[in-house]
């Protein structure tokens, strides 16, 4: 016999004997090996898979709980693989296992596998520690198998082949060291190529396992010693034990993977509502901003017009059905638009904000509710018992806004107008008490700002009228009937003669009968009428200055009063040019009358248009001098021909000394500038007299004559020309005929 050796109750020969004993010849059954081969990938897939799911668990106990999934089923797999396979190992002699050295082989296979899973598990496993790992893992897979193979009880005595059973732990080491490797590789895939490449990997897995088994079972050789009888093995039985441990195992394994699978869909199905209720939550998010966005003010964080018409309207249906009172006060900034002007609108934000917090600060608490509608126009809605405490809020918030503000380094004061209408008195409905309060805001407008007025049922028929008017006057100017010029003569001193006439314009209304402007100047700038109201005076103007050259006034002038928002036109200079164009007179016999405050507006702009229409050959005279704001440091910069003072000066002349001194420095100071002066309402000889005496250059009023229309002017101009000629019934023809041809 050869050399034998003995290692751990294994016997080693280096080459078999040569008498005295009988080399068994076994074999194995072909279907068992494919079972086992079977039973072998079917664990692999499932630790790889149980892997996945450990890598992709949300929390420890889920990691802790798949991890031991992951161990019985390679320990499953493998151990059963390794029973089926010896199963199917076919010897001519009686062979029996130990029952607890049996187990003792599945506990081992249980370590290895735990070690795998355990391996498997790192968060960041490297390649060094694969090969450490793979070792461990090697070693006990075939300890498992030895101890598996010692359990074996027969007549016969087991041999090994060193060699063969070397290549078979290295087989071991190699296989779990490529499922390591693998593993690692296969934990983030997805979708059909990852799984079909774990389909791959569990075959090739399987395989290096059952190799393994194969290659231990050829190292090992069983030798009967000689007289003994050989006994055919019991192969059904064995088929049968192998099928039954083969398919529990298969079930077990086949029901944790099911298990894994549906986990992974519950997994999947979990993030999907979680990404539903993030996405939800987003949703919501946005909701609220676009209502926030939608209700509210960005500027001065208020409530804006929808979103005060929506509380507006719950408040409205509270106080129908319990009772009660409500007040709306309509709040607008007094010459906000100067402070955008002049300032910029940066200031002009800041400013709102400031005066925001001013009207906050005043509502007496979180009932009252505080909205901004645009611009400078704000609104309150708040509960009240009587009228009276709406006059009160309006009055903290006039005397709150008094209150300084410091803004680009000025301190200024604001004012405010105000407008209150009343539920249920004033209005039922939203649209009713917001329209009620605006005209009631107009009205203090109307009164000099500053003020607060309640609504009141005039108010409503004026604004009604107002309306009608407003059709009216489109009416009357887009089919050009009722509106006319009436011409009042202005009379030159130095030449005793007419030298002007200005234009003023009156409306024959079909039903109210002869309006002066005051009656509808106002309603044409609030509507947007006032740039075709003025550019028709100026076309009618000038075909009657080419009407009163054919009558032979070759040298008149016409005077033609220019709306302040007129001024503010850039197309007003082409406008000019195209009336006298059309109408065929000489630029120098038309003169544009522009209010002291109108030229004080927007200075800088105001100056290039005058420039533009003095240019033209036109001149230029600034009207109702002494009533606005101007400063001698512009007007002297303004290509101004003439300035008129207004009446207000004139009328208590002789008997106040104040107005007399305040009009001689007047004419002083425009003679100064080369302006020359003309003086209106001019009604007294002594007031004539008074504005001869002190240099004054032109004169009109009543005690010349009223305004009359064109048809009427020759025979009133030749009356006036000729009392010159005849100086001395010029007292008796003022005093006898100006109270009745004139007045």
């Amino acid at each position: 016999m050869g050399h034998a050796m003995e290692w751990l109750g294994l016997h080693f020969i280096t080459s078999l004997p040569d008498s005295g004993q009988i080399i068994l010849n076994c074999v194995h059954d072909p279907f068992l090996v494919l079972l086992a081969y079977l039973v072998a990938c079917v664990g692999c897939f499932a630790t790889l898979d149980m892997a996945e799911r450990v890598a992709h668990a949300e929390n420890h106990t889920s990691q802790i709980r798949w991890r031991w999934v992951g161990t019985g089923c390679l320990a499953g797999g493998i151990w059963a693989m390794h029973f089926v396979g010896m199963l199917a190992f076919q010897a001519p002699v009686e062979v029996h296992y130990q029952l607890p050295v049996t187990v003792f082989s599945l506990v081992i296979a249980l370590l290895a596998s735990w070690l795998a899973m355990r391996t498997l598990s790192l968060p960041d496993l490297s390649v060094r520690q694969c090969f450490k790992s793979s070792i461990g893992i090697g070693l006990g897979i075939a300890t498992m198998h030895y101890v598996g193979m010692a359990a074996m009880r027969t007549n016969a005595v087991a041999y090994y082949q060193p060699d063969l059973f070397v290549l078979s732990i290295a087989i071991a080491i190699g296989a779990a060291l490529i499922a390591l490797l693998l593993s690692r590789h296969l934990r983030n895939g997805m979708g059909m190529f990852h799984q079909l490449f774990k389909y791959g990997a569990s075959l090739l897995l399987g395989g290096g396992i059952i190799g393994m088994h194969f290659t231990a079972m050829a190292a090992f050789n069983l030798v009967l010693p000689s007289g003994q009888a050989l006994q055919p093995s019991n192969a059904s039985s064995h088929l049968q034990l192998a099928l039954t441990v083969a398919v529990m195992t298969l079930l077990i394994i086949g029901s944790s993977i099911s298990a894994a699978l549906a986990d992974k869909k519950l997994q999947h199905k979990d993030h999907d509502l979680q990404r539903v209720n993030s996405l939800l939550s987003q949703l919501d998010q946005a909701r609220m901003s676009l209502q926030q966005v939608a209700h509210y003010d960005a500027l001065t964080n208020l409530i804006n017009r929808r979103g005060f018409n929506q509380i507006f309207a719950e408040k409205l249906m509270e106080k129908t059905n319990e009772g009660g009172m409500l007040a709306v006060l309509f709040l607008d900034i007094d010459h906000f638009k100067r402070i955008n002007d002049s300032l910029g609108h940066d200031a002009g934000d800041e400013l709102l904000k400031v005066i925001a917090g001013h009207i906050k600060s005043s509502i007496r608490s979180h009932d009252d509710v505080v909205a901004r509608f645009g611009g400078d126009e704000f609104c309150l809605l708040i509960d009240l018992h009587d009228r009276e405490e709406a006059r009160q809020m309006a009055q903290r918030i006039m005397l709150k806004m008094k209150e300084p503000i410091e803004l680009a380094g000025r301190r200024m004061v604001m004012t405010t107008s105000i407008g209150i209408s009343l539920f249920p008195e004033d209005g039922k409905t939203c649209e009713e008490l917001l329209k009620n309060a605006d005209l009631a805001l107009y009205q203090s407008k109307g009164s000099g700002r500053n003020g607060l007025n309640f609504f009141s049922a005039n108010l409503k028929t004026r604004a009604t009228l107002e309306l009608q008017l407003e059709e009216e006057l489109r009416h009357a100017l887009r089919e050009d009937t009722g509106l006319m010029l009436y011409y009042q003569p202005i009379y030159d001193l130095k030449t005793g003669q007419v030298s002007k006439l200005e234009a003023l314009i009156r409306w024959q209304h079909p039903v109210h009968g002869f309006l002066v402007p005051d009656r509808f100047i106002a309603i044409a700038e609030a509507n947007g009428l006032i740039a075709e109201l003025d550019n028709w005076v100026l076309r009618k103007a000038c075909e009657d200055l080419g009407e009163l050259s054919r009558q032979g006034c070759e040298e008149l002038k016409i005077a033609v009063n220019c709306s302040p928002l007129n001024l503010a036109r850039e197309e007003l200079a082409d406008e000019i040019e195209r009336a006298l164009r059309s109408a065929g007179v000489a630029p120098h016999r038309l003169e544009l009358e522009v209010t002291e405050n109108a030229l004080m507006g927007n200075i800088a702009n105001t100056l290039v248009l005058l420039r533009q229409i003095r240019a033209l050959g036109v001149s230029l005279s600034i009207d109702d001098f002494g009533t606005g704001y101007s400063s001698l440091a512009y007007l002297k910069r303004l290509p101004l021909n003439t300035l008129k003072i207004d009446r207000s000066f004139i009328q208590d002349i002789p008997k106040a000394t104040q107005d007399m001194e305040i009009v001689q420095a007047i004419i002083v100071m425009a003679h100064t500038l080369h302006l020359q002066v003309v003086t209106e309402g001019v009604e007294t000889f002594e007031q004539y007299q008074f504005l001869e005496n002190h240099g004054c250059d032109f004169v009109q009023g009543y005690l010349l004559s009223r305004p009359v229309p064109l048809a009427e002017l020759l025979p009133v101009l030749n009356e006036i020309n000729q009392r010159k000629h005849t100086y001395t019934p010029i007292t008796s023809l003022s005093l006898a005929h100006g109270t009745t041809a004139l007045m």
